[in-house]
């Protein structure tokens, strides 16, 4: 789907925006400081530099915002942190650590540490599967925790809580009922990532983090500052992993380079990129299509992959343009249906618009 998805309540916001001369994203009380500087900024308009800091100055509206950080062929074009925020400053990625365990998949691949996305589970996890397990447990592969279509019931949302309450996180995720069957439809589950790094810990004998610092240490200004263990000692796959917006933008900028680092040392493979990238189930929340640990979507123009993660903790990768972007919010209140995701998708555009000529 490529239509930008606006909740009804935010209509009635963009009129009032336009009507003040605001950014239709940038939405706050027209009395708030923000809202002013947002207004003279949206004034400034062009491309090119000057028009890409007007719009970073006008995102200071978007209250949750914490700081944007934008590249493009690995030039730093624009930053910004608001509040008291600093761009070097830890915060919770949510989410979107997802997408860095999908890039430990690959790289275990590359390192023949896996076979590829067609393991089945079962074998790689067979001291953890329940005592009956369900026939369909056979079946479900390395490829199907990526793409969320394990046909599992899911650990996120509203199951969220008692997952992660349980003594043991895989146990549990492995014993969960299938509600449809593997490589059937979108299941969005913080289990199905937290199963991979538990099979990145078995195969290598090594922790996710320890391999994260290790397979990822040579790129530039990446760093995993802090991550969340389960009670048998494994790092959450899939949530909360904490580092700081330029490391995230750093991260992104891995893969628009085709798995390169800055001084030309492969980390992943353009296989591996492709096979992320490429479209393998659709959201039942957004739409958007979904790869190996990536969201598909069509913005401004070009094709554009990127993470979220609850709050607001965005990556967005733009590989025609050279373009990455990273933002980082509140990690407190959430994105989805308060419309503030798709602010920022908005906010997204505006920057490609500005940058990506």
């Amino acid at each position: 789907m490529t239509r930008l998805l606006i909740p009804p309540l935010l209509n009635r916001r963009n009129f009032v925006c336009a009507a003040a001369g605001l950014p239709a994203w940038a939405w706050a009380q027209s009395d708030a400081p923000a809202a002013r500087g947002a207004r003279k900024a949206g004034d400034a308009r062009g491309d090119g530099p000057e028009g890409l800091e007007a719009v970073l100055t006008a995102a200071g509206a978007l209250e949750p915002l914490q700081a944007v950080v934008v590249s493009r062929h690995g030039q730093r074009l624009a930053e910004r942190a608001y509040g008291r925020r600093a761009l070097a400053a830890a915060t919770n990625i949510k989410s979107a650590s997802k997408t860095v365990v999908s890039a430990l998949v690959g790289a275990a691949i590359d390192r023949g540490v896996l076979t590829g996305t067609d393991q089945r589970v079962a074998a790689l996890l067979p001291g953890d599967l329940p005592r009956d397990p369900d026939p369909r447990l056979a079946r479900l592969t390395v490829g199907h925790l990526l793409s969320m279509q394990a046909g599992l019931q899911r650990t996120s949302g509203p199951h969220y809580g008692r997952w992660v309450a349980s003594r043991n996180w895989v146990r549990s995720a492995l014993a969960q009922d299938f509600v449809d069957e593997p490589g059937g439809g979108m299941l969005y589950s913080t289990g199905s990532t937290h199963l991979l790094s538990a099979i990145l810990t078995r195969r290598s004998g090594r922790s996710t983090l320890a391999l994260a610092r290790d397979w990822l240490a040579p790129l530039g200004g990446f760093a995993i500052v802090d991550w969340e263990r389960d009670p048998q000692g494994i790092y959450l796959g899939g949530n909360q992993m904490a580092m700081s917006p330029r490391s995230l933008l750093a991260f992104g900028e891995l893969y628009v380079r085709g798995g390169l680092t800055a001084d030309g040392r492969r980390l992943l493979s353009q296989d591996w990129i492709e096979q992320s990238w490429r479209p393998r189930t659709t959201s039942v929340f957004n739409g958007d299509g979904y790869g190996y640990g990536w969201f598909l979507r069509r913005m401004a123009g070009h094709d554009v992959r990127y993470a979220w993660g609850y709050g607001g903790q965005m990556l967005y990768v733009v590989p025609a343009a050279g373009l990455v972007v990273a933002m980082t919010s509140d990690e407190s209140s959430p994105s989805a249906r308060t419309g503030y995701r798709d602010r920022l998708h908005a906010l997204l555009e505006e920057i490609v618009t500005r940058a990506a000529g």
